[in-house]
């Protein structure tokens, strides 16, 4: 079944918003407090007694996190703002060398990566809207040199620049280096069966050498394809991770209404966006009656309703020994309801079957744009809010 217009489904989208989305004259929503200062305890189901603190805070929507071999830690602001917080205190400064972006709607900043190899050449990855002509923007992926005692970045370059679009749709980029020392970035693909278009790079997951070429090796390449493609199929693309016991490359995506997914990225595999999909569109309707089919790969995991699932990382550390080998995914919303932010956990087996739930943190009521473990065996969290800021798990005795 071909995926409707953006725009019809835009239509359709405020149609629901203004016949449903409304209850007795007032938003569907449940209002969330500010943060607050912190810190607070609470008990979890497997990890008793947990403690989260504030880090930092004043951020305008951070999206993402790395740290630096000092355990300093960068964190990107959507508005187009790269910063650095070391030894718990944020610099007032921003890094200067950050590229332009549109930051309308969902665009902006977004992701940040070191090379593997930064201690020698200093390199540092971004991900973000590049501002095209009349408005549009295009998900861009670029490379610099990093120097954290000036605040600079410099001999910034465009590696990759994807086609672009006039809406907010899919303006979003993930990066990650896998154990083959690839770097793979994820682009965003809810716009008309891009996802499925041979010579386009939205709706993909891209392999990419460190200057932003096609590896010869790729499974696309003299295939009528780009040869930057890695696999095709993929909607929203929120969380992508190297998994650092099984050297396997996940990722997850946003569906529509419903039907988000997460799925352990094969070569050369097609993931089946907008042709199969778990979830619903906006107006109600099924994507697709049977959300599988022979030749399509399907997802380790979904989400029935949906998340809006962002951020992701599986926990190595011995802070929390009872977390061990468990995925977190942050959660921007659950079931289309506005403050229902959160931290999932979730418990698979040997074999990659999942065996429970955790729904965390709750009652913070806060948009969850990134989870990340850091140097010290600790979790770090962002809020995707006007007032975003870093949280920090540690244990509480």
């Amino acid at each position: 079944m071909k995926l409707k217009q953006p725009v019809f489904i835009a239509g359709l989208l405020l149609l629901g918003m203004l016949s449903s989305g409304l209850s007795h004259g007032q938003p569907i929503g449940i209002p969330a407090a500010p943060l607050g200062t912190g810190p607070w305890v609470y008990d979890t189901a497997e990890q008793h007694r947990i403690r989260v603190s504030v880090v930092a805070s004043s951020l305008s929507h951070p999206w993402a996190i790395d740290f630096l071999p000092d355990g300093a830690m960068l964190v990107t602001e959507r508005p187009g703002r790269l910063r650095l917080i070391r030894d718990g205190v944020l610099d007032p400064q921003a890094i200067s060398g950050v590229p332009v972006v549109r930051a309308e709607g969902n665009g902006g900043l977004q992701d940040v990566a070191l090379h593997p190899d930064f201690t020698e050449n200093r390199l540092i990855y971004l991900t973000y809207t590049k501002p095209m002509e009349n408005g549009w923007g295009a998900p861009a992926l670029a490379r610099g040199q990093l120097d954290a005692d000036t605040l600079s970045i410099t001999s910034l370059e465009d590696l990759i620049v994807t086609q672009a679009y006039e809406g907010n749709s899919g303006l979003n980029a993930r990066i990650a280096f896998g154990a083959d020392g690839k770097l793979y970035m994820s682009s965003g693909g809810n716009i008309d069966n891009i996802a499925q278009e041979p010579m386009k790079l939205r709706g993909k997951v891209l392999r990419l050498e460190d200057d932003g070429s096609a590896p010869a090796d790729n499974p696309f390449v003299n295939r009528g394809y780009r040869p930057e493609i890695y696999t095709l199929g993929h909607r929203n693309t929120l969380g992508l991770m190297l998994h650092p016991v099984t050297g396997e490359l996940w990722q997850h995506e946003n569906g529509p209404n419903g039907g988000d997914e997460i799925n352990i990225l094969v070569p050369g595999r097609n993931y089946g966006w907008p042709e199969l999909s778990f979830g619903r569109r906006y107006s109600g309707p099924r994507i697709t009656e049977h959300p599988t089919r022979e030749g399509v790969e399907s997802p380790l995991l979904v989400w029935l309703p949906a998340i809006a699932a962002a951020g992701m990382t599986t926990y190595t550390g011995e802070n929390f020994p009872n977390w061990k080998g468990n995925l977190f995914v942050g959660s921007l919303r659950q079931g289309g309801i506005a403050g229902t932010g959160h931290l999932q956990r979730i418990v698979f087996n040997e074999r990659n079957e999942e065996l429970r739930r955790e729904s965390m943190l709750t009652e913070l009521r806060q948009r969850i744009r990134e989870v990340r473990q850091g140097p010290d065996g600790l979790l770090y969290l962002l809020t995707d809010e006007d007032d975003g800021a870093v949280l920090r798990l540690e244990p509480w005795r």
